[in-house]
């Protein structure tokens, strides 16, 4: 299948080509695609991912359709693989889909146009490690060596899961930290937050899913923010150059206190930024048929 699913699938020199094509973008490079469709077929809301892909396709010349599921036929019992077949059948060039399901795109077999996974459940999330490996290597020029923690909800992150089997690869060492009942041994080898803000390069805040916990949290909001919470204390014991990311939206005074979002070793609004330009180089790869 076409597209962008899984970043698995591809080689370390692969990854790097898209990175380093991002940053031909960022840099002022363009491509146009003329006459070109694509659609956003998100299953969950989203705000970043759902405009930066669009944003992207503007900027190449294609134009985005979004598909409003509340009146489409998925209300009537429409599949996944018949929504995307009758896109295809209708002559789009891509479909981007954000899907509540693990791996979603296995039922999607036989789909000849680009898929793009704009995150699968709890499973995966790939432009996104893309546009968090994009940020790290403008700041730090490599990745071997590198130590980052992955902070927070590590059970219910499609971020964590995805990042730490690639950054892995590329030679960083990968921790996670937080709470116990949203852990993940087979994730990342755990250390404690007092520890990753002293030692690591890059403290990964990750955002607490209240909408995918069957059960409430085992401590209040304020207990979460003082415990494991990005606060300016923690801020003070980073290392010099070490930077703060989060994939957002983020909850200020849970994951970080307010004043630390945009505190200069915040690269938030940095990753938003690079998602646009990251979402063009994976388009622009598919429809050259390198992806």
């Amino acid at each position: 299948m076409r597209g962008l699913l899984t970043l698995r699938d591809l080689s370390t020199p692969e990854i790097m080509d898209i990175i380093e094509l991002a940053i031909r973008f960022k840099k002022g490079w363009t491509v146009n695609f003329p006459g070109k469709k694509m659609v956003n077929l998100f299953y969950e809301n989203s705000t970043r991912t759902q405009y930066s892909f669009q944003i992207a396709m503007i900027n190449l010349g294609i134009t985005p359709l979004s598909v409003n599921l509340a009146t489409s036929s998925v209300q009537k019992g429409e599949t996944l693989y018949d929504t995307v077949r009758t896109f295809e059948s209708l002559g789009v060039d891509g479909v981007v889909i954000r899907h509540t399901q693990d791996e979603y795109y296995r039922e999607l077999e036989g789909i000849k146009v680009p898929i793009f996974n704009g995150g699968d459940g709890k499973s995966d999330y790939p432009t996104q490690t893309l546009l968090d490996l994009m940020t790290i290597y403008e700041e730090f020029g490599r990745f071997e060596g590198l130590k980052i923690a992955l902070v927070g909800d590590i059970a219910h992150s499609r971020v964590a899961h995805g990042n730490a089997e690639v950054m892995r690869r590329l030679g960083m060492k990968v921790y996670c930290s937080g709470p116990e009942e949203f852990a993940d041994k087979d994730t990342a080898e755990y250390i404690d937050i007092e520890t990753a803000v002293k030692t690591c390069d890059i403290i990964n805040l990750l955002r607490v899913q209240f909408e995918r916990h069957q059960e409430a949290m085992k401590m209040t909001k304020e207990e979460y923010h003082q415990n494991y919470g990005m606060t300016s204390e923690r801020v003070a014991q980073m290392k010099n150059r070490a930077i703060i990311m989060h994939p957002a939206p983020i909850n200020r005074g849970i994951e970080i206190a307010s004043e630390v979002a945009e505190c200069e070793k915040s690269r938030i609004y940095r990753q938003s930024e690079n998602g646009v330009y990251v979402r063009m180089a994976v388009i622009t790869l598919a429809l050259q048929g390198k992806l």
